[in-house]
């Protein structure tokens, strides 16, 4: 064989190589493609069975909180019930106290005159 018949062999066996590796790499990136579109459309899906979890989850604790917050403001308004019937009561014993004071007071008064009045006498 001639030179020029060899190389001309090479070369075919590289373009027929060459197109091999090219229908390949083809083939390649049409299985990535597809296996990409997979795990897309799987992380698409996991992600919206997420979404409803973490919104199912959220609803929850909002549930829960509201049940305490109801629960505080029932606490909150008998302890408030409880503390104004504390200072209606101190009220009454402040105005019986100043009922008890003026009294005395009125009385002391009546006392020293009639001791002015005795003491002038003698």
């Amino acid at each position: 064989m001639d030179r020029e018949t060899i190389v001309k062999e090479i070369v075919k066996a590289l373009e027929l190589f060459s197109n091999k590796i090219h229908y390949e790499m083809k083939e390649m990136n049409n299985q990535l493609r597809t296996e990409m579109q997979e795990m897309g459309n799987q992380l698409r899906s996991e992600m919206q069975e997420m979404g409803q979890q973490l919104r199912s989850e959220i609803r929850g604790v909002e549930s829960n909180l509201e049940t305490r917050i109801d629960a505080l403001k029932q606490e909150m308004d008998k302890q408030f019930e409880q503390l104004n019937e504390k200072v209606d009561l101190l009220r009454d014993e402040l105005t019986d106290t100043q009922e008890t004071v003026d009294l005395l007071s009125s009385k002391t008064l009546q006392h020293e005159r009639k001791l002015r009045l005795l003491s002038k006498q003698l």
